[in-house]
């Protein structure tokens, strides 16, 4: 059955209306096309190519319709029916609220309309005796079987069906789905679709997957006949859904893949290794020897440290197994050649516990370190910028200020930057520019060395497409003497017992954190608030000091709180997740948290890494409060379970899935649209291996498909 042209004919021009009303109208449209563009843009589609793969989301099925009999023999199934009929009364109604009710008939019987939210033209859209197409759920109402908010479309008697599913697309606000429909359907006709895969490749290493091509895989997603399996389109696992999912996953290979190549193209400061110099004095001082796998990253980085290529490096390692002795090595190394070293961290906290260490670690040895951080005064933030644009700096320490304009480096050889993808993707592209000495009026002849740590493992699949031009070093060994954490999950009701433990704990000489989840009182979230636990703490725990720091206490405050606590001048520490990371006291081996349900495995894994650095035995209560949802049933299990770094990250992404995982929602384009890397990740060693072979072979083709795919969002990638 032919498709009816869903485009009007344009009506004839008025020879009687004036010029100032024509140019009126003509101002209008052109009004309505721009926001109507700028819509479009905020959907990311601005190039035509954008709009061909603008992929539907679901299907909606018009291509056959029910009697009005047989749709209400179906109602309560939850499945949508398509009926026609005529409509025999039509009245806006009072009772119980204004509602539009709407009756329609055919040969088999009636059905009714409601419409708790409609316009005027509806309802004359709707008049008596005009026939319609109405889809939606029926159910039984009390007139009788009711469509509540149908779609409906007047129909003639001879109106033909559709011959194709009908497409739903991702939208936004003011961008009807006819709307896109239309404007990708004219797009598909005028935008070829030529081959980006050479077909040695398609032919060769991929001939396993069996890729149909890119051309008949949009047209089809896009316009799917109605006897295609609709369920394999909705679940994604059609043969055009696997060209579609690999195509991109080509496209984010060949992308990370190019930039990895590019770097190894640049230079890097030469920094061979000094044999009398601060890092042979440094490991002379340490009172600890190194762990093999600490031994085995420092000599993967040292390498990369004494190679022309600028170092890009992920040092991966589980809570405690000790990067920023790594990290502190690299920096001396830097510092011996005769560079700067700069280490930035997310938050001030963890800055300062930086700061803290390092500066009793290197300075008796000579070593010249600033601090940088918002909360500095004009005039000490003035005099430490001094020093680092003056070189006399030689190893600087702060949080997201070391990126800011003000901010020039003498002769910056050597940046480290931890839990860096906590980092919001501006944040890292603004410092991989800063880096680069790009926007200086002098830049230098080189890129610095990067070194990024994460106490959050990358599962391996993400490993490969989100950090694939990264080389990755892994620290899987934690230091002698720390003992295994024992985690234990206690409802709220139990509360008494726990603080009875903390004072059983305290007794025997150990320190104990009660991490809370808010500052002040939320009644929506219910959630007991630092300050309250901190007084009731106080108040019921005899003979204990009991200290409080959370992250509105100035920087001084702060300071002064932790500095008791790691004296043991405090018992029990108050706090919220501000010592999720860098706080290091070995006395303290027992840690409550409050509220665990509304916490994430990562957050909870890193909490707990605060206790079991001593040699005393260590645990952490998961205090919660029930009802707990699955998410949360499934992250204190998985606590319960395991302690190990890489096995909770794997279940964080299969429970929060890559975006929240990477803390990379916020760009947007960082995400993969189609591809799933929770089933697809066989897909991904097949794009790397395709990618490798068309960097090497297929340069156009590889110029092809980033223009096709990513369209100058690359740098969004390598964030």
């Amino acid at each position: 059955m032919p498709r009816r042209s869903s485009t009007a004919a344009a009506p004839a021009p008025d020879s009687g209306t004036q010029p100032d009303a024509k140019a009126a109208t003509k101002k209008a449209a052109a009004s309505k096309t721009s926001t109507t563009r700028s819509k479009l843009a905020k959907l990311g589609l601005q190039r035509d190519i954008d709009l061909v793969l603008h992929l539907p989301l679901r299907y909606e099925d018009e291509t056959q319709v029910l009697t009005i009999a047989e749709a209400v023999a179906r109602a309560g199934i939850g499945e949508p029916a398509q009926v026609e009929g005529v409509v025999t009364s039509n009245e806006v109604a009072f009772r119980p609220r204004r509602q539009l009710v709407v009756r329609v008939a055919d040969d088999s019987g009636e059905l009714v309309l409601r419409f708790l939210n409609f316009y005027g033209s509806q309802v004359k859209q709707m008049a008596e005796g005009v026939r319609l197409r109405v889809r939606g759920e029926v159910r039984g109402g009390f007139f009788g079987a009711e469509m509540v908010h149908p779609t409906v479309k007047p129909v003639a008697d001879d109106t033909p069906l559709p011959d194709r599913l009908t497409p739903v697309y991702p939208s936004t606000a003011g961008v009807p789905q006819a709307y896109l429909r239309k404007a990708i359907l004219s797009t598909l006709d005028k935008v070829p679709l030529p081959e980006t895969l050479p077909q040695s490749i398609l032919h060769g290493e991929l001939a396993q997957l069996r890729l149909t091509p890119l051309a008949s895989c949009v047209r089809l997603l896009h316009q799917p006949p109605p006897e295609v399996d609709e369920a394999a389109l909705s679940e994604r696992t059609h043969p055009a859904w696997l060209r579609i999912k690999f195509d991109e996953l080509l496209a984010q290979q060949l992308s990370l893949k190019r930039a990895q190549a590019a770097r190894r193209e640049r230079n890097a400061p030469p920094m061979p290794p000094v044999a009398d110099g601060v890092l042979a004095r440094f490991m002379q001082t340490l009172p600890f020897a190194l762990t093999g796998a600490q031994q085995r990253v420092w000599a993967e980085i040292r390498a990369d440290l004494t190679s022309p290529p600028p170092m890009h490096r992920l040092l991966q390692g589980d809570v405690g197994s000790g990067k920023t002795i790594v990290a502190a090595l690299a920096a001396c190394h830097a510092i011996d050649a005769g560079y700067q070293a700069a280490l930035m961290a997310p938050t001030e906290i963890l800055a300062e516990q930086h700061y803290r260490k390092l500066s009793a670690w290197l300075e008796p040895l000579g070593v010249r370190i600033a601090w940088l951080s918002g909360s500095l005064k004009a005039k000490d933030k003035r005099e430490a910028v001094a020093r680092v644009e003056s070189g006399e700096a030689q190893l600087v320490i702060g949080t997201h200020a070391l990126i800011q304009d003000a901010v020039t480096f003498a002769r910056l050889g050597l940046s480290v930057v931890d839990e860096q993808h906590r980092f919001g993707v501006a944040q890292r592209l603004a410092l991989r520019a800063k880096m680069a000495g790009e926007g200086q009026e002098t830049a230098p002849p080189w890129t610095p060395h990067q070194l990024m740590m994460s106490a959050t493992p990358i599962p391996r699949t993400l490993a490969m497409t989100y950090y694939a031009d990264l080389d990755v070093s892994v620290i899987d060994e934690l230091p002698p003497g720390r003992t295994p954490v024992v985690t234990r999950l206690v409802s709220d009701a139990r509360r008494p017992e726990v603080i009875e433990r903390v004072q059983v704990a305290a007794g025997q000489g150990r320190q104990i954190y009660w991490v809370c989840p808010l500052i002040e009182e939320s009644e929506a979230l219910q959630l007991q608030t630092a300050v309250d636990t901190f007084e009731t703490l106080a108040n019921t725990l005899s003979g204990l000091r009991v200290g409080l720091v959370h992250g509105r206490l100035s920087p001084g405050d702060k300071a002064a709180v932790m500095e008791a606590f790691t004296r043991n001048e405090i018992q029990v520490l108050v706090a919220t997740t501000v010592i999720e990371v860098g706080v290091d006291v070995p006395n303290a081996s027992l840690m409550v948290i409050e509220h665990a349900e509304r916490f994430g495995l990562a957050q909870l894994h890193q909490l707990r890494g605060r206790v079991g650095r001593g040699s005393a035995e260590s645990v952490c209560v998961l205090l919660y409060q029930t009802p707990l949802s699955p998410t949360a049933r499934l992250r204190l299990q998985t606590m319960r379970e395991t302690t190990d770094g890489f096995e909770i990250a794997r279940r964080d992404l299969d429970i929060r899935g890559p975006g929240e995982f990477l803390g990379a929602r916020q760009s947007g384009d960082a995400l993969l649209r189609f591809a799933d890397l929770q089933h697809d990740a066989w897909l991904v060693e097949y794009a790397a291996r395709a990618a490798q072979h068309m960097l090497q072979s297929f340069p156009e083709a590889v110029e092809a498909h980033l223009h096709r795919w990513l369209g100058g969002r690359e740098h969004y990638l390598k964030a």
